[in-house]
C-alpha cells in the first residue's frame, strides 16, 4: 500500500470525533514517515500564558503582550515540553525544518529570543505533542476520524483559536454538514 506523506498538512477531526484531545481539533502534522507521526495541536488553548511559562524557567520579560500571549495543548504526548511552531527564519539549537516555510523548535534559547522581542515573526507555543506509532494514523483517517489537506500558515498564525476548525474546514471547501459521518455505507 502506497503511504501518502501528511507532512506540513492539516488534520482536521471530523465531528464524529469525541476524544477530548481531539474534539473540533486542527492538528499540524510536523513529520510523517514510516514510523508513524507527530503533529501539533493548533487550536486547543491552555488555561497558562507565556508569561507563566517565562516565570517557571525563569527567563525575564518586559514585554506585557509576550507575558499574555495563549499556550496551547499541543497534544497528549509529553505535556510538560514545550514545542514551537514556527515560520523559518533563523536556526536555533533544536529544531527540526519541515518545510520551506515552517520549523519546530523546543529549546530554551527561541523562549529566551521571544522573552526579548526577537524571536520568530510568527510562532505558536505548545505544550506536549500529538503521536501515532506506524500505520495508525492511516487507519484513523480510513475510519472517517480525521479529513486532512495542506496546512495554511495564516490559520496557523493569524486565525483565531475558536474560529481554526471552521476555518480549515472551509479552506479545503468542504461542506461539513453535508459530510457522512457512516463508514462503508452506501
Amino acid at each position: 500500500m502506497q503511504q501518502t506523506n501528511l507532512t506540513s498538512h492539516f488534520l482536521i477531526a471530523m465531528p464524529s470525533l469525541k476524544d477530548p484531545n481531539f474534539e473540533k481539533s486542527v492538528t499540524y502534522i510536523c513529520a510523517h514517515n514510516e514510523e508513524g507521526a507527530m503533529g501539533i495541536v493548533i487550536n486547543k488553548p491552555l488555561d497558562i500564558d507565556l508569561g507563566e511559562i517565562f516565570e517557571q524557567m525563569d527567563i525575564p520579560t518586559n514585554i506585557q503582550e509576550t507575558k499574555n500571549r495563549t499556550i496551547f495543548h499541543g497534544g497528549p504526548v509529553q505535556t510538560d515540553r514545550g514545542f514551537i511552531l514556527h515560520q523559518t527564519n533563523d536556526e536555533w539549537d533544536s529544531s527540526i525544518i519541515i518545510s520551506d516555510e515552517m520549523c519546530v523548535t523546543t529549546s530554551k534559547d527561541i523562549l529566551e529570543a521571544i522573552a526579548v522581542g526577537d524571536g520568530p515573526t510568527e510562532s505558536l507555543i505548545a505544550l506536549g505533542y500529538a503521536g501515532w506509532a506506524e500505520g495508525q494514523l492511516e487507519q484513523e483517517i480510513m475510519g472517517n476520524a480525521w479529513l486532512s489537506g495542506p496546512a495554511n500558515s495564516e490559520i496557523i498564525f493569524k486565525t483565531p483559536f475558536d474560529q481554526c476548525w471552521n476555518t480549515a474546514v472551509d479552506h479545503m471547501g468542504i461542506d461539513i454538514e453535508k459530510l457522512s459521518l457512516d463508514i462503508g455505507h452506501a
